[in-house]
């Protein structure tokens, strides 16, 4: 076979969990020209033969008849069963993509983990603004950032509200920040409060890192308005990247002083929808049997992050409570 053909082997994909999440990564993956889409598995009967004949595919009965059907999945069920099918699947000899986050807990995730060693499959898991095109174009510039202001609001929408916005929003920053400044975070304060819901719908966080990196990242999902972006400054250049239009502007100092002269340059990027390019890098680990672009590993700092900031919320909370931030009164 030569390798022209080679290239052109489409590789066999199911998605299980045919929910919001779960219904794009089978539209994407018709549309991908590398893909076969089998089929998706969904625990809900009627929902899941309404999405696959829309899609033009087959309902398939469970992850059991999975093996030797397909060579990798997506899986978008709800958090809590991630490690249990995404674990059986790995068993399996099934590649997978796990959607963020990536398990319920932190054991959880060390069990996918294991599973994925033992059987050399393919781990990957979803943190998809990891291939925003503007996140993308901002990576080729990073160079020792310090500070960082992080905006990720969203109006209210019914779903996800399984878990707190720290998981289900700020996750993505947190997971672009571990890989953009590459140090130990060491130290977090954070406050976050219910809304709409009985979780934490919208959520603040400092981050201090051992770079010496400072970062202010903001989480909403029942804000009025919908605003992504991210901003950093490092030595003599600020860097704005608006997940939305999936741009970076680079305003460079070219002249210091008390009349500076700067240089605004758009970076150079190709728009894509980030959802397409990232289930493009699945199928080509898949391939190549290269390490994913977000593996398990980051995956788990990404989660392990987002628990300590919770943890830093739930400790703000407990203090007011207390009365800890009282203002003592003057005595008079």
């Amino acid at each position: 076979m030569s390798q022209g053909t080679q290239q052109l082997k489409k590789v066999r994909v199911a998605v299980v969990g045919a929910g919001d999440f779960g219904k794009n990564h089978v539209r994407v993956y018709r549309e991908l020209a590398d893909a076969e889409l089998a089929g998706i598995v969904d625990a809900d009967a009627a929902r899941a033969a309404q999405v696959a004949a829309e899609f033009s595919t087959e309902v398939l009965p469970d992850i059991e008849s999975l093996a030797g059907r397909v060579d990798a999945v997506s899986v978008a069920v709800p958090t809590v069963e991630h490690a249990r099918v995404g674990c059986r699947l790995l068993e399996l000899g099934v590649d997978v993509l796990v959607e963020k986050p990536m398990a319920a807990s932190l054991d959880e995730a060390d069990q996918l983990l294991s599973a994925a060693k033992r059987g050399g499959r393919i781990l990957q898991v979803g943190h998809l603004e990891r291939f925003n095109p503007g996140i993308a174009a901002a990576m080729t510039v990073v160079n020792r950032p310090l500070y960082f202001e992080i905006h990720r609001l969203g109006v209210f929408t019914p779903r996800s509200l399984d878990i707190d916005v720290v998981y289900d929003v700020m996750i993505h920053d947190l997971d672009i920040l571990l890989a953009l400044v590459d140090a130990p975070v060491t130290e977090i304060k954070a406050i976050g409060i219910p809304v709409l819901t009985d979780k934490v719908d919208i959520a603040h966080a400092r981050l201090d890192f051992a770079s010496g990196a400072v970062a202010n990242v903001t989480a909403s999902r029942v804000s009025t308005e919908r605003v992504r972006k991210l901003r950093f400054f490092q030595q003599h250049e600020y860097i704005s990247v608006d997940f939305t239009r999936q741009e970076a502007l680079r305003v460079r100092v070219l002249e210091p002083g008390p009349q500076p002269k700067f240089d605004f340059t758009t970076l150079p990027s190709q728009k894509e929808e980030p959802l397409r390019a990232e289930l493009r890098s699945f199928l080509d680990s898949v391939r190549t049997r290269r390490v994913p672009v977000v593996d398990g590993a980051a995956g788990r700092r990404a989660l392990e992050l987002a628990d300590r900031v919770m943890a830093g919320i739930l400790e703000h909370a407990r203090r007011v409570q207390l009365g800890a931030f009282a203002t003592p009164q003057m005595n008079r």
